[in-house]
C-alpha cells in the first residue's frame, strides 16, 4: 500500500511562511484527490486544502488567499505553501489521499508534520 510522508513543519513566527511536502511511496496520479488536513491540540481534524487529479483545488475559507496546494505527479508529491501564518494555525498537518478501489473509496493518511506558530 502507498505510504505518505510529510515534511517541512517547524517553528515559524506569526506572519511567516512554511512549505509542507508530502511524498508518496507510490504513484499518486490515480488518486481522486490529495489533501492537507490539520489538527490543533484539543480540536478535531479539519480540511485545509485539497486538489483533485485534474488539478481542481478547494480551500477552507480560513486559508483562502494565504495557502496554496499543488501536486507534482511525476514526483509523487503534494505541497502546501502557507503564507502569513497565524498563531492559531499551530497544529499537526496531515497529508491525505483518496482513491477508488475494488471495494470502494479508501483513504491513506500520513503521520503528520508539526507546525508551531509563535514569536
Amino acid at each position: 500500500q502507498v505510504q505518505l510522508v510529510e515534511s517541512g513543519g517547524g517553528l515559524v513566527q506569526p506572519g511567516g511562511s512554511l512549505r509542507l511536502s508530502c511524498v508518496a511511496s507510490g504513484s499518486i496520479s490515480a488518486a481522486n484527490s490529495m489533501a492537507w488536513f490539520r489538527q490543533a491540540p484539543g480540536k478535531e481534524r479539519e480540511l485545509v486544502a485539497a486538489i483533485t487529479s485534474g488539478g481542481t483545488t478547494n480551500y477552507a475559507d480560513f486559508v483562502k488567499g494565504r495557502f496554496t496546494i499543488s501536486r507534482d505527479n511525476a514526483k509523487n508529491s503534494v505541497y502546501l505553501q502557507m503564507n502569513n501564518l497565524k498563531r492559531e494555525e499551530t497544529a499537526v498537518y496531515y497529508c491525505n489521499s483518496e482513491s477508488s478501489g475494488p471495494h470502494g473509496l479508501y483513504e491513506i493518511w500520513g503521520r503528520g508534520t508539526k507546525v508551531t506558530v509563535t514569536k
